[in-house]
């Protein structure tokens, strides 16, 4: 027996919240990966051209530069979930 659906929700209502999470988890976690992306190149051109391989040099400058980024764009990022959990709760009291 099939099941009564008190408010029925549509598929692209689903898969829009769906992107727009996808698109807020971009946008909140790329610019601390990106950070760690440039600064783990820049080390790597460094270590080819001076012909210095140590295994330290690489992950100390990115932890440093990851919790630069941190510090930097918090504030963004917690703005940036603070609109999409408000955008979510919107559409749940649209709802009931």
């Amino acid at each position: 027996m099939p099941r009564k659906v008190l408010h029925k929700v549509n598929e692209s209502a689903v898969i829009d919240i769906a992107r727009l999470g996808v698109l807020t988890m971009i946008k909140v976690a790329g610019p601390v990966l990106l950070t760690g992306l440039v600064v783990g190149l820049t080390v790597s051109l460094f270590q080819t051209l001076t012909h210095l391989q140590e295994m330290t040099l690489t992950f100390v400058p990115k932890i440093l530069a990851v919790f630069v980024s941190l510090l930097i764009f918090l504030p963004f990022m917690i703005q940036t979930l603070i609109d999409f959990f408000e955008m979510i709760t919107d559409r749940i009291i649209a709802l009931g």
